[in-house]
């Protein structure tokens, strides 16, 4: 039997996506999270984690990035509980997101085929 899971997660992620975008925008003054766009937050079922997938502009900038959003992650999410009203704001941890860059591989691979026929 399948358990039926609540949307609160989901929500409460798509909340937390915006409210961190918010505040890379307008109060990180990092150079090495300046080109980070989020992509999505994957909350755990007990609100204690999230996971924030991030994408550059540049693969080149992917481990800088990473690093400059790990030494923000502390900031962030006083922030972020300042804005937010809940009872534990959630351990924030950043991956990147392959899967833009993954595709946008397929597409070229995809449009390559295409041409040679």
């Amino acid at each position: 039997m399948k358990q039926k899971r609540s949307g609160r997660p989901e929500k409460l992620g798509d909340l937390i996506q915006r409210e961190l975008s918010d505040l890379l925008h307008r109060e990180l003054r990092d150079p090495r999270v300046g080109m980070v766009t989020l992509t999505a937050v994957d909350v755990s079922p007990d609100l204690s984690h999230a996971k924030v997938f991030f994408t550059t502009l540049t693969p080149q900038h992917i481990a800088e990035a990473t690093e400059g959003l790990q030494r923000a992650a502390g900031f962030l999410r006083s922030q972020l509980a300042r804005r937010i009203k809940l009872y534990t704001t959630p351990e924030l941890r950043f991956v990147y997101d392959e899967s833009v860059e993954r595709g946008d591989r397929l597409s070229r691979l995809i449009d390559a085929a295409r041409e040679k026929k």
